[in-house]
């Protein structure tokens, strides 16, 4: 198979998990015989230092092109101020927006390896295997914006369409799972909520009848996701709840270094990314954790290029690297560690 994919390595840690994760797609490749043309572009803060631009023409027009986009981390501390016009985070939104890219999967599943680095109890961890579907291209990270001097605002809004797109990518992944979906939303005190509420109950009813399907308070939902986290297959909900309840549930695994994610939309092509930011307080140490970036390889493979074989095998060698307990600094909390390259090397030998 021959693809191109389009490496946006970004800032922090970007570079170097990104250049961990086409390592490993160049070992895919030589291992199946598939050709991978990867070319690079600027996003976020490094675009701005060149362009003035988070999201330069050149690089959305290359995304739009290619097969894939891998992505590595945008934003750090030199571009922060909360009150600069341009900042790094709008190129992530803005490529989003731009590729209709409208759900975000996030897979958390604990390695039984690693589940001393997590802060919950390792009994309730046992089994866990989440599918987290977000909305991302509405809510109120995309309504209008307003600011005085005494007060601000945010327009959270959401149309039908919107959540019928994403409600039902979610839906055809629980038929594909343990068919158990539940539905997060604030509908106790939203308007939004109220109608996602509505559309969510008659998109499962219609169209997914054989999966089972509730509703959870975002709230209730932050505590059970801690408390019973074996209780959930997939869980989808709208762009905000999405990203807080992600990060949460990053502790189930014992590190944001474990998690990838990919963007989808109506086509093939994605956006395959870690969900671990920048981690400007590492940038260029060589120590930050390439497993999240290299498992988003996995579902590069998988959503976009349709390699299913392949994207097993990239899976299974992180398996077995984190069953030999090859862990860098953020799993082993103290103990024995590796650098960057030297956890992506491991992987590449078992491919």
């Amino acid at each position: 198979m021959q693809a191109r994919i389009v490496v946006l390595p970004g800032d922090g840690i970007g570079p170097e998990v990104a250049s961990a994760a086409v390592a490993v797609l160049k070992a895919v490749a030589q291992r199946h015989d598939h050709q991978f043309d990867f070319q690079e572009y600027d996003i976020g803060g490094i675009a701005i230092d060149k362009t003035g631009e988070p999201l330069p023409r050149s690089t959305l027009e290359a995304a739009q092109q290619a097969d894939a986009v891998l992505l590595g981390a945008v934003g750090g501390p030199k571009w922060s101020d909360p009150n600069a016009k341009v900042r790094p985070e709008q190129g992530l939104l803005a490529i989003r927006r731009a590729l209709g890219l409208f759900a975000n999967l996030r897979p958390v599943r604990p390695h039984p390896a690693a589940l001393d680095a997590s802060p919950i109890k390792a009994e309730l961890l046992q089994g866990v295997d989440i599918m987290v579907v977000r909305e991302l291209t509405g809510g109120i990270y995309f309504g209008e914006k307003t600011r005085t001097a005494d007060s601000a605002s945010d327009l959270c809004t959401y149309s039908i369409p919107e959540i019928e797109r994403v409600v039902r990518v979610a839906g055809k992944l629980a038929q594909q799972r343990r068919k158990h979906l539940v539905s997060v939303d604030k509908a106790n005190v939203l308007e939004t909520s109220r109608l996602w509420r509505e559309v969510a109950a008659r998109v499962m009813q219609d169209e997914f009848p054989d999966v089972k399907a509730e509703h959870q308070l975002v709230d209730s939902m932050a505590m059970l996701l801690l408390s019973r986290p074996r209780d959930y297959d997939v869980i989808v909900t709208e762009n905000m709840f999405g990203d807080i309840l992600t990060d949460e549930a990053s502790m189930l695994a014992g590190s944001l270094g474990l998690l990838p994610s990919a963007s989808l939309g109506d086509r093939e092509a994605g956006l395959y990314e870690p969900i671990h930011g920048s981690a400007p307080d590492i940038a260029g140490k060589g120590i930050a954790n390439p497993y999240a970036a290299i498992l988003s390889t996995a579902m590069l493979l998988r959503y976009s290029l349709g390699l299913y074989t392949e994207a097993g095998r990239v899976e299974h060698a992180v398996d077995e690297v984190l069953k030999a307990r090859i862990f860098t600094g953020d799993l082993a909390r103290g103990g024995a560690s590796v650098s960057t390259d030297a956890a992506a090397r491991a992987v590449i030998e078992r491919i």
